[in-house]
């Protein structure tokens, strides 16, 4: 019996947690960067934890109040067409200098525009709308369905790309182990989420709500672990800039 026969399970409220942590990690990035004005690297990351929490906003709601084409179509676009893009945009910023970063942001916001205001029309399958769970299935077959994967593939790219190569220039650097270790949670928890995306696609959106609670708390630590004693002196960035 699936999910939409037996009403909400346990694993459905998890999306109501995650927003709540959403909600105070923004609010920590938004302080910092009210602090110390590090650049548009954190802004970008700030954008990216909102996006991060209004996908899961969504999923808290569809299991509370049940689900909706609207509700359903609201979340494909916070979380399947946005995803980790906003994170990796302030990767690219912080790692690839301004102007390249400018570019990439010039090719890659319209792009998801028009692919937000695409789904926003998108015909549905209202027969695959089930009443406490979302799904992409509702969203009848097409090329709006092709484009999160070109989307997340550039997110992964930079986020957990970025992360990875941070991480192995701080281990090699003496007294850098703590700017390591958090690159290398934020690599992992950028990859939670992927996962979970991609296992929600095959229709398993209980494992994206895992992925996606599992994952923030893994950014999160990171963070902390990359900015350490230097919150309360002067601005780190997260990751190394070459």
């Amino acid at each position: 019996m699936s999910p939409a026969d037996t009403g909400p399970a346990a694993v459905h409220y998890l999306p109501i947690a995650t927003t709540a942590i959403s909600i105070v990690f923004l609010w920590v990035l938004i302080r910092r960067y009210a602090r110390f004005r590090s650049g548009p690297h954190l802004l970008w990351w700030a954008a990216g934890i909102f996006a991060y929490g209004l996908g899961t906003a969504m999923e808290a709601a569809i299991t509370l109040g049940g689900n909706s084409v609207w509700l359903t179509k609201a979340w494909y676009i916070a979380g399947a067409l946005l995803g980790g893009y906003p994170l990796a945009q302030g990767t690219v910023y912080l790692l690839l200098g301004r102007r390249t970063a400018h570019l990439l942001t010039a090719l890659t916001v319209p792009f998801i525009v028009v692919c937000a205001a695409v789904v926003c029309f998108w015909p549905v399958n209202l027969a695959a709308l089930e009443p406490h769970r979302p799904g992409v299935e509702v969203l009848q077959r097409g090329w709006v369905r092709l484009t999160p994967p070109v989307i997340n593939s550039y997110a992964a790219f930079f986020l957990i790309g970025g992360a990875i190569f941070s991480a192995i220039r701080y281990a090699l650097k003496t007294g850098a182990g703590g700017r390591a270790l958090g690159n290398s949670l934020i690599a992992a928890g950028a990859l939670l989420p992927a996962i979970g995306g991609w296992m929600a696609r095959q229709g398993d959106v209980e494992a994206l709500y895992v992925g996606e609670f599992a994952g923030l708390l893994l950014i999160w630590a990171g963070y902390g672990a990359c900015v350490g004693k230097s919150a309360a002196a002067r601005p780190t960035p997260i990751l190394s800039a070459p």
